[in-house]
């Protein structure tokens, strides 16, 4: 019999008081697609690092390709045919592909001579595999789709046998996630294994031969992908059973929250990013922007969350908002009950290196439940609040000690959403609230937005994700290009249409 690709067997890991991983054991034919699924903190990403080298086991083995192997650090696993590609890549952004390509694996002192073989190696690569990226452009000049390419070239380029990816689509739009999808059938098509680490559920059925479960650091089954069925590996997740669509009576939408009259933003780079658009959001309704990234949707959050200047009219509640000057920012935007819930929590909506009961706080630290005296605040206060948000949105682990950056993506999120649903806003603006969350914590927001809506509050909400917009809005509006190209009910439309009014096709012809 073929010898598995990977072995792990008994690997445990802890960080002081938390155990990430207990005692688990995992096989890994050569050759398959082999998925690994779990709640955010169920220690998915902890085990791949030890796999690749970054954390260090405290006791358990690694077997590749029939033999024991030690992989102290990750020039180890690359020469052992490792690769990995990270959720938040590692990449230079003011550095080429090709540079980015060779970082860590010159031939020399000399680069010419490696960027020349490089060149040589990667055209070839990315000719078989269909990864083609301008080897010249700079990481900060490409998109995500293209940069998670870069990625991938700069594994094999190290001749990676194995292939790890957390979380590869949690950036990427949906014409994206297929392409992605197609080269990794084609790597497995050529011999390669592929560990995919991923929380939806639909990537795990489409696209694996096999599928692991992760629970609370333990490893809990691990059945052929074929034989099983999304209820069944979402309840192996969570230990329950997860309602897998919204649950929700229908809107009834009172008066107008949000009225938005002929709105102009332009970006930094003086491109206007949104070209004129008129929106209403009533009181009770949660209105869905769909749209492919970059079409205009996060320049429109920002604006209305007081993140940047635009042009044009913006009522809340039949008041008109500044959108430039005094009383355009973030501060006034939540004086004027407007909570916003960013797109990007670790740029935008977290401070990675303060304390969880910090970042609770944050842009609400001047109220008066909060400060001590003029020049004080209460922080003990501060922390008895974080705490009893912790416990309420499940964040784990329960801990407001710890700083945002050691949460995982998905408990990250929960803080984030804690803050400001916490603050009975008027308008929840709220951008990308599932990405790179779990199964579990998905099902767990998606009721604290529903709940808000239902409590007679608006909800401004923008996704990639057509499935979501598609199960939690009561209106879709379809962004491109900086436009609205049409409004639709969720219930008298479809995906292909959605689809063909992201790609600039006219509503008519849609």
């Amino acid at each position: 019999m073929t010898a598995p690709a990977i072995e792990l067997k008994g690997i445990s890991k802890s960080f002081g008081p938390v155990q990430a991983n207990k005692d688990i054991s995992i096989s890994v034919a050569p050759g398959t697609i082999h998925g690994i699924i779990g709640e955010n903190g169920a220690g998915k990403s902890t085990l791949m690092s030890i796999l690749y080298g970054f954390y260090k086991a405290d006791k358990g083995e690694v077997w590749i390709n029939g033999k024991h192997t030690e992989i102290p650090d990750s020039q180890a696993a690359i020469a052992a045919g490792i690769g990995m590609v990270f959720q938040h890549f590692k990449l230079v952004e003011n550095f080429t592909v090709l540079e980015n390509i060779i970082l860590g694996a010159e031939d020399g002192p000399w680069l010419r001579p490696s960027l020349s073989k490089a060149a040589k190696i990667l055209d070839e690569l990315a000719t078989e595999y269909e990864l083609n990226v301008n080897p010249d452009a700079l990481i900060e000049e490409i998109g995500v789709g293209m940069q998670q390419r870069v990625e991938i070239l700069k594994a094999l380029y190290r001749q990676a046998d194995i292939l790890i990816l957390d979380e590869p689509t949690g950036v990427l739009t949906p014409p994206e996630a297929d392409q992605l999808f197609r080269i990794l059938y084609r790597l497995r098509d050529e011999g390669k294994t592929i560990i995919l680490i991923t929380h939806k559920l639909r990537e795990i059925m489409d696209a694996t031969d096999t599928v692991s479960v992760m629970r609370r650091g333990e490893m809990t089954a691990t059945v052929k992908t074929a034989d099983t069925s999304p209820e069944e590996l979402a309840e192996l997740m969570v230990g329950r059973k997860v309602l897998l669509q919204v649950d929700k009576v229908p809107a009834s939408p009172g008066a107008k929250v949000l009225e938005i009259e002929n709105l102009r933003v332009t970006d930094d780079q003086g491109v206007e990013r949104v070209k004129g658009i008129d929106l209403t959001v009533r009181a009770g309704e949660i209105l869905g922007i769909a749209g492919v990234a970059g079409n205009g949707q996060s320049e429109l959050l920002e604006v209305l969350g007081g993140m940047r200047p635009g042009v044009g009219v913006i009522r809340l509640n039949g008041e008109p908002l500044p959108l430039t000057g005094p009383g355009s920012d973030g501060q006034s935007r939540r004086a004027a009950h407007i909570a916003h819930v960013p797109e990007d929590r670790q740029r935008e909506g977290l401070i990675m290196e303060f304390y969880a009961w910090e970042n609770v706080a944050f842009g609400y630290h001047r109220d008066q439940a909060y400060q001590k005296s003029k020049l004080l605040m209460d922080n003990t206060a501060l922390r008895q609040d974080a705490d009893e948000k912790i416990e309420r949105f499940d964040v784990r682990p329960a801990n407001s000690w710890l700083t945002a950056k050691n949460f995982s993506g998905g408990n990250q999120q929960k803080i984030v959403v804690a803050r400001e649903i916490e603050r009975n806003p008027d308008l929840l603006l709220i951008g990308q609230p599932t990405r790179g969350v779990d199964i579990g914590a998905i099902e767990f927001i998606h009721k604290q937005i529903v709940a808000l809506r239902d409590a007679g509050k608006a909800v401004l909400l923008v996704s990639v994700e057509l499935e979501e917009i598609l199960s939690l809005s009561d209106r879709i509006a379809v962004m491109f290009d900086g436009r609205i190209m049409g409004e639709r009910l969720p219930d008298a439309t479809t995906e292909k249409e959605l689809g063909l009014l992201m790609a600039g096709v006219s509503g008519e012809a849609a």
